[in-house]
């Protein structure tokens, strides 16, 4: 029986429709990938992403206090340093972060036979991950906590105290002191000098306080020794926000009074805490001297910002 020749046609039918079906696949790949493009940029068009912050990176914070501040800040009593002694303490010490350019800090101490005063300082740059939130509004939020963890009062209450300490509030100290200035000074390095109270604990017989018992537990009161014009409060002079604390602390040890500013500009978050220890408990850190003086720094550092 002879065979069927073969038919060329039939041959070119099955290659067009294997051609056609591979033209299809493309094609509705290439339609994916332009609907895919073309969705990430519809959602960017119509969900523009927030605005980054002001901040890119971050300063050395050692470096930003100016010397004269920092030795205003940190006074010694008489005591004269060395320069070698001065050049450590002046320089302070960096914290130790794994990003520079998202936390820096640096810590100051000068230590004196009346006791030792503490400067810290830590700035924060935040970024929002959130491309709806900004990094500033970020940067708010954490602001806000930290205002709300302090309890300090709503904004209004409370005068702010002058950014630089002003001449009569330093002239005030020793005349509030009466016959004891002179001894005092010499022992506290201005810290007890101008309280409203003098420099015995308010409305206390120092002989009589509990905190005197080397057994009593530390006791907080952020409200000893302090006026409307120094009490805890927001500032309304500094950065985009901020807010000043005052505490006074009574332990075994002493007494310490705690001042901390912090203040928002743009992305960047700066706490400033400034405190002073005494081992003379009747002897009361003056709230005013510490505000100004802290002040004065939050004030110097919202400018290096700026610039």
């Amino acid at each position: 029986m002879p065979r069927k020749p073969f038919v060329p046609g039939a041959a070119l039918v099955v290659a067009a429709a294997l051609a056609a079906g591979l033209t299809a696949c493309t094609g509705g790949s290439s339609a994916d990938d332009e609907t895919g493009d073309a969705k990430s940029g519809g959602t960017a068009s119509s969900s523009p992403a927030a605005e980054p912050g002001r901040y890119q990176t971050l300063p050395e914070a050692c470096g930003l206090p100016a010397r004269g501040t920092l030795r205003g800040m940190l006074p010694g009593g008489g005591q004269q340093l060395s320069r070698a002694e001065a050049k450590k303490i002046y320089a302070g010490q960096a914290d130790i972060t794994y990003d520079t350019d998202r936390r820096v800090g640096c810590r100051w101490t000068r230590e004196t036979t009346a006791g030792t005063r503490h400067l810290s300082l830590d700035i924060q740059r935040v970024v929002s991950y959130d491309a709806a939130v900004s990094d500033d509004d970020k940067a708010q939020g954490i602001y806000d906590s930290k205002e709300l963890a302090a309890q300090i009062p709503p904004g209004g209450t409370g005068s702010p105290s002058p950014a630089t300490p002003s001449p009569s509030a330093t002239k005030g100290e020793g005349k509030g002191e009466g016959a004891t200035t002179n001894s005092s000074t010499g022992k506290k390095g201005q810290a007890a000098s101008g309280s409203p109270s003098g420099t015995s604990a308010p409305g206390t017989d120092p002989s009589a306080d509990p905190s005197a018992d080397p057994s009593a537990a530390p006791t907080t009161d952020p409200s000893a020794d302090l006026s409307d014009s120094t009490a805890p409060r927001v500032l309304d002079d500094l950065g985009d926000a901020a807010f000043l604390n005052d505490k006074l602390v009574t332990a075994d040890s002493g007494v310490h009074r705690d001042v901390t500013v912090v203040f928002r500009t743009s992305n960047v978050i700066v706490t400033l805490t400034y405190d002073q220890w005494s081992t003379d408990k009747t002897m009361l850190p003056d709230s005013q001297e510490l505000q100004d003086k802290a002040r004065s720094l939050a004030g110097e550092l919202s400018e290096s910002l700026s610039e």
